[in-house]
């Protein structure tokens, strides 16, 4: 036998102790018969690792080999590295560590928006309006560091300190201020508002760690304002974890209601259903979708739905029913991995088509629907009568097999997005005359409208402001072909900078208060609870 073949023998016999000592490999049988697929990969990556002619790096030769593996399987499965994993987990965690800002970079510096609620900045006296310009005596401001470069300075472990230079408008010097890190929440309730007398609006982000509570809290204090009625707003919520649909759908349902029941080919039927204790179990209900809603977003929407317990209003939802399992890694890598399919209360399986190890054509899902004028006219949908199901109490027809089609159809109105506009907000310059005008008038603004009910009924947008939009579009050769696309681009530009504003004078809820007022799937959802 030669060296490297004893070498080859040596790490074989290593990688089969590894893999059969470990916890979660322990319950499955590993086959180490000489024609053993992990075999082959072993021998596969030990031979080049030992014997190719240049150096490799072995970590990186494993890691293509995991990719390679599960790109041939489901569009889902995937491989994320520490890093990744670590930028995956933060928005669902509910929280991060670090000074507690909100921010917009304005050219090349760092504007505070609003400081959190609270939080270390606020305590030291941040306001919104001021500038970072170094942070431990670092310039961050002028020098063309990256955002992720000013981001992994801010940040740091609760408890720890950091000296912050800021520029404040109407003070000379500049002002330096000790700020102790600490943990700050990831809000995944975007927005919670009476958006009618006795109507609510909740808009859910994501279904993270938080989320159930963050949820209870926004119904709570709506129903303390007199709410009996609920606008849950899912749009473009791309799912996150089972424990939070399941949690957020309960409170809707009577006890024993099926809310989602999971199954796979080595995962046994696993069934969860409605406590019977839900804050909201009365009421009218509306549940609005989009192409981009998924996942988790998809369970609450299914169950509702097929529960009857709600009407879902809007456009084709994106159709992941697939459940992945975390399987974490030594190294702080992990690998996401699907075990099981879910299926709604009716037994719909939402997932839509795809084929194994081709993810690009899956990928291009709603640009198809687009180009195929799905997104404009619900005639062009058309589904198989063997995906036909029916829900649980009003025996409604609902379809399976590619995503919840709702019981209200709004089509995507493409007017309002001129060519024009996407290429202003592409190249940032909405945003950032938006964010010149606030901070030069932040004090004006505020005096003049100290509530935010006067300024959504009265405020309008300055034709000066709407001119600087306009220039600095000529500037970057960004101008409208025409005088008819201008007044085309004009109605929601000024919408957008309104909603903008009251984001940075206020926060997200009013935001999305004054952009929901032209919002046509909104607009349905209040037609059909007031009918």
């Amino acid at each position: 036998m030669t060296k490297h073949h004893r070498i080859i023998v040596f790490a074989l016999i290593s990688l089969f102790h590894l893999f059969t000592l470990s916890p979660l490999f322990a319950q499955f049988r590993i086959n180490n018969s000489e024609d053993s697929p992990l075999r082959k990969l072993q021998y596969a990556e030990l031979a080049i690792t030992n014997l190719y002619v240049d150096s490799v790096d072995e970590k990186k030769l494993v890691e293509d080999a995991i990719r390679g593996m599960l790109d041939k399987l489901d569009p889902h499965s995937s491989y994320s590295t520490p890093k990744e994993v670590k930028e995956l987990n933060e928005p669902l965690n509910g929280n991060f560590e670090g000074i507690g800002v909100q921010f917009q970079m304005l050219q090349d510096t760092l504007m505070v928006i609003q400081p959190v609620t609270n939080g270390p900045s606020e305590k030291v006296g941040i306001i919104a309006g001021d500038r970072i310009v170094s942070v431990n005596d670092t310039a961050i401001a002028g020098v063309n560091m990256s955002k992720e470069e000013i981001m992994k300075r801010l940040r740091g472990p609760k408890g720890t300190k950091v000296d912050l230079g800021i520029i404040r408008s109407g003070i000379k010097d500049k002002l330096l201020f000790t700020v102790i890190r600490d943990k700050i929440p990831v809000k995944s309730v975007d927005a919670t508002y009476m958006i009618r007398p006795g109507i609510g609006y909740i808009r859910i982000g994501n279904f993270g760690a938080q989320t159930y509570d963050e949820f209870v809290e926004s119904l709570d204090r709506l129903r303390g304002e007199g709410m009996t009625d609920l606008i849950l707003d899912l749009q473009e919520n791309g799912g996150g974890y089972l424990k939070a649909a399941v949690d957020i759908a309960d409170e809707f349902l009577q006890g024993g209601d099926l809310i989602v029941y999971t199954e796979g080919r080595r995962t046994q039927r696993a069934e969860y259903r409605a406590h019977g204790n839900g804050r909201f179990t009365t009421g009218k209900v509306v549940v609005l979708v989009d192409s981009y809603t998924a996942s988790a977003a998809e369970i609450v929407t299914g169950a509702i739905q097929d529960q009857d317990r709600g009407l879902v209003v809007g456009r084709r939802t994106f159709g992941k029913g697939l459940v992945q399992r975390p399987i974490d890694m030594p190294d702080g890598s992990m690998i996401r991995l699907t075990i099981a399919h879910y299926y709604t209360p009716s037994g719909r399986c939402i997932q839509k088509p795809y084929t194994k190890g081709e993810g690009k054509d899956y990928a291009m899902d709603v640009v198809n629907r687009l180009k195929s004028g799905e997104l404009t006219n619900a005639d062009s949908i058309h589904f198989a009568d063997s995906l036909k199901f029916e829900t649980l109490r009003e025996h409604r027809t609902v379809y399976g097999g590619g995503g919840i089609m709702p019981d209200y159809y709004v089509p995507l109105d493409t007017t309002i997005y001129t060519r024009f506009h996407r290429e202003l907000a592409a190249k940032s310059i909405v945003i950032q005359s938006n964010l010149r005008y606030v901070d030069k008038n932040r004090k004006s603004l505020k005096k003049r409208w100290e509530t935010f009910t006067d300024f959504k009924q009265n405020y309008e947008v300055p034709q000066s402001l709407v001119d600087e939009v306009i220039a600095e579009g000529k500037k970057q050769k960004i101008e409208p072909k025409d005088n008819a696309e201008l007044e085309k681009t004009l109605p929601y530009l000024r919408l957008q900078l309104k909603a903008l504003i009251a984001r940075d004078l206020w926060d997200m809820s009013e935001y999305f208060s004054v952009f929901n007022e032209r919002s046509e799937i909104v607009r349905k959802a209040l037609e059909v609870i007031q009918q």
